[in-house]
């Protein structure tokens, strides 16, 4: 009887994209596939250890199953990801229930370490983090018309609040020819938006070809028969040159959105942070690409509560996001970890505080894309269908302005069934805070 595996993958698009190889590489062998935990005899938890929340929802995934194969539901655990690999001995000691606990340089042979687990081993493998594959065939666990390109592993940046370099490692680029390969195979069967990922986006090619080749790879992708919309991510600001807004500018599969984490706006907190830019020159950035690629949406993620940020930092970056007006923001009370250089600093600020400021930004946020929303009234736009609401009767989805998983939807009715992946043109009636209210033009 073949036996049934479950993936639980936790944390960002970049994890996700883990996940579906290690799936791949199961199915292949043999295994069954099923989605959901409780349903398998061997559940694999491919975990996030980036903060403090993160890593709390991974153990609390873990201790659940964990109750779930005590009551012999489950029979096996394998757990996997940046929690385990941050960690190595000290979680295979944290969880006992674990059957296997690897590194994720040891994901590539995830056939062979549920081998060793369905053999009656308890096996504990940590490889070096650099074997961690870049390239690999995929089961795309996503809606079946989109799908993320990671095209670079690791970071290099060392930014002084964050342990993704001591995770991942160095950053590491995927060669161009194995990153257009990938995306082709994906409209082939089937995917019309990619989104492209790396933890800096903007530096892709940079350690294999001495430059960055984000656009050169841009275009590329472009030419690809079947994709329709083609999203950048995590496109950091000191890196954001002419040649790729050009690019986003002139090239009608681009989506015109740019993803950008600047993390503050305070020029002595972003030193601290080891990032770049002040106040001017970030506003002068937003504004060069608002000039450059009119009508774009600018998305960005700010940290609140860094060691030493002061209440007049504070005002200072609450006042930039009023003046920039950004599209879309996300905000983050910073994160004390171990490791990092920032966890060291002396003058840390209490999780209160940070939270509180995260929440005073992200209250301003809305009553800003309320606003924009607003002056949507009564456009018209191409949005892709995702699903059926049976609960508010109307098909929901997505257009160009909104990246999956991350921002809003807009909610239509329709006079004539959709399909999910199918593209429509909707005119806007309403808001929803975040979100949008429309209806399918008939033509």
């Amino acid at each position: 009887m073949p036996v049934k595996v479950g993936m639980v993958s936790l944390g960002c698009s970049k994890n996700l994209v883990d996940s579906e190889r290690m799936l791949y590489k199961l199915k292949k062998h043999g295994y069954t596939l099923v989605t959901e935990p409780g349903l398998a005899d061997i559940a694999v938890v491919n975990t996030c250890g980036f903060i403090k929340s993160a890593k709390e929802e991974a153990i609390e995934t873990i201790l659940e199953l964990g109750k779930l194969k005590a009551e012999g539901t489950l029979k096996k655990i394998v757990l996997t990801g940046c929690l385990i690999e941050r960690y190595k001995e000290e979680a295979a000691e944290l969880f006992p229930e674990a059957d296997a606990v690897v590194g994720i340089g040891a994901n590539k042979d995830i056939v062979d370490v549920l081998d060793h687990v369905l053999a009656g081993e308890r096996y504990l493998l940590f490889p070096p983090k650099l074997d961690a594959e870049l390239t690999g065939e995929r089961i795309i666990s996503t809606l079946p018309f989109f799908s993320y390109l990671k095209v670079a592993e690791g970071c290099s940046n060392c930014c002084t609040y964050c342990a993704i370099p001591l995770i991942r490692g160095k950053f590491r680029s995927v060669p161009m020819e194995e990153v257009i390969a990938e995306a082709r195979e994906m409209a082939e069967n089937g995917v019309t938006e990619l989104v492209v990922i790396a933890q800096d986006t903007s530096r892709y090619g940079e350690d294999l070809y001495g430059k960055s080749k984000l656009p050169e790879l841009l275009k590329e992708l472009c030419k690809i028969d079947g994709l329709r919309w083609i999203r950048t991510l995590y496109c950091y600001p000191e890196r954001i040159t002419d040649e790729l807004l050009d690019t986003i500018a002139s090239e009608e599969k681009l989506v015109k959105y740019l993803e950008i984490p600047i993390q503050h706006c305070d020029k002595d907190i972003l030193s601290r942070m080891g990032r770049w830019g002040s106040p001017e020159e970030l506003e002068a950035l937003f504004r060069h690409i608002r000039e450059k690629i009119p009508g774009v949406i600018l998305r960005t993620t700010l940290i609140t509560g860094f060691p030493g940020e002061t209440e007049e930092q504070f005002t200072e970056l609450a006042e930039f996001v009023q003046r920039v007006r950004f599209d879309r923001l996300g905000c983050f009370a910073y994160s004390q970890e171990e490791g990092t250089k920032a966890s060291e600093f002396p003058d840390q600020i209490d999780e209160e505080t940070a939270a509180r400021r995260a929440d005073i930004i992200m209250e301003q946020q809305m009553l800003i894309s309320a606003d924009n929303n607003q002056k949507l009234i009564g456009k018209e736009f191409d949005a892709v269908t995702e699903g059926f609401d049976r609960f508010g009767e109307c098909w929901f989805g997505r257009t160009a302005n909104d990246a999956p998983d991350i921002d809003g939807k807009v909610f239509f009715t329709s006079d004539k069934p959709l399909s999910v992946g199918e593209f429509t043109r909707i005119k806007i009636t309403d808001t929803l805070d975040y979100d949008l209210i429309g209806e399918v033009i008939t033509t």
